[in-house]
């Protein structure tokens, strides 16, 4: 699947064509690489990065290492000059490293990272702190990790070895290609994924143990919304970044999810009733009628929401309507060591951990 990007000029008037803008070319990936340690959000908007040219302990140089806000490793491979294939052979290497990397040594190639490059947090728990609003502490390190082969092309070879190592392999491998272009002076780049990184169900490689998915839904609340209003009007939410409220897509009318409030504990269970949804666009039923939820809940009550209408789409708060089977109040929650926990806002577990903690809210809940 051979991928070409293009950026066309719209016409200003009536009769005028498009003018396709001039592909000038990228000089070479490292003129590349330097626009991403300025903004990483050329890559992707919900990464950190915490490494350039680290070194491995084969002494081999991975271009660049990032997070995202579930603490799973992303190992960045710029293709330079070597061939196609040999840039996902390198990358695949690269991860049979990373996986060994505990969660110090991640620190500690953050802080090298970050004295080395002059960023404006110390810390890999100042970092973490200030990009995605979570402590260190809630997240596991690297218990996941995903490849990204950057370049201006591949051969259909490189391709087809991608995917068939996603498919197949439980491999979670993906391309990112990037095209330079030029309109009187000024200069453009664009970007395009071989794999839709926004695809609930794509995989990441993770070092536990993993079971059959039981198809019971996981959600967390984050405990800065409002649970109270959640449980009155039917709803679980999320929003602030694309990373937090895409994986709300996951869900369909009918899925069963059990909703975790991070640090205090199980608050529900409920059935999906409907699809995702901006929040502005979220009507509830009152006793005068159908309103929107932005006219019922004050700006004190939910700020999310109001924030919401003025957001562009990434940033927008995003809710699924939901009939609760079992709700309690936050000073209810239920929790106690062994419980399975995790920063998507949904996710579908596999580990033997969430089988145990379903069970335990059952028994507690007293819920078939």
């Amino acid at each position: 699947m051979a991928i070409e990007q293009g950026i066309w000029k719209l016409a200003g008037t009536t009769g005028e064509l498009p003018q396709k803008l001039r592909p000038t070319g990228l000089a070479d990936e490292g003129q590349l690489e330097e626009q991403i340690m300025q903004d990483v959000s050329i890559l992707n908007r919900d990464w950190l990065l915490i490494g350039r040219q680290v070194r491995t302990g084969f002494d081999k140089l991975i271009d660049l290492l990032a997070l995202d806000a579930n603490g799973t490793v992303i190992i960045i491979e710029l293709k330079r000059d070597k061939t196609p294939r040999d840039v996902v052979a390198q990358a695949i290497d690269y991860a049979s490293w990373v996986v060994t990397l505990a969660d110090y040594q991640l620190i500690d190639i953050y802080q090298a990272f970050a004295e080395k490059n002059s960023r404006p947090h110390a810390t890999l728990e100042e970092a973490f702190q200030a990009k995605f609003g979570l402590s260190l502490e809630d997240v596991t390190l690297n218990d996941s990790h995903q490849m990204v082969v950057v370049a201006t092309r591949l051969d259909a070879s490189s391709e087809r070895i991608i995917n068939y190592l996603n498919d197949h392999a439980q491999l979670s491998i993906n391309a990112m290609f990037f095209a330079a272009f030029e309109d009187q002076g000024n200069h453009y780049l664009s970007r395009a994924w071989m794999i839709d990184p926004d695809e609930p169900a794509q995989p990441a490689v993770s070092k536990a143990h993993k079971e059959p998915w039981n198809g019971e839904f996981y959600a967390s609340f984050g405990d800065s919304r409002p649970w109270g209003l959640a449980r009155r009007y039917g709803f679980i939410a999320g929003g602030g970044a694309a990373w937090y409220s895409k994986t709300l897509a996951m869900l369909s009318e009918g899925d069963r999810v059990w909703v975790n409030i991070p640090k205090t504990g199980y608050v529900g269970v409920a059935v999906v009733t409907g699809e995702r949804c901006r929040a502005d666009h979220f009507s509830v039923q009152t006793e005068h009628g159908k309103r929107l939820l932005p006219e019922v809940a004050t700006a004190t009550e939910y700020p999310h929401i109001h924030q919401a209408i003025e957001n562009d789409e990434d940033a927008a708060e995003y809710l699924v309507p939901v009939r609760w089977l079992a709700s309690f109040p936050a000073s209810q929650a239920f929790s106690e060591v062994g419980l399975f926990g995790n920063q998507n806002t949904v996710c579908k577990p596999t580990t033997p951990k969430w089988e145990h903690t379903v069970g335990r809210l059952k028994q507690a809940w007293k819920i078939d």
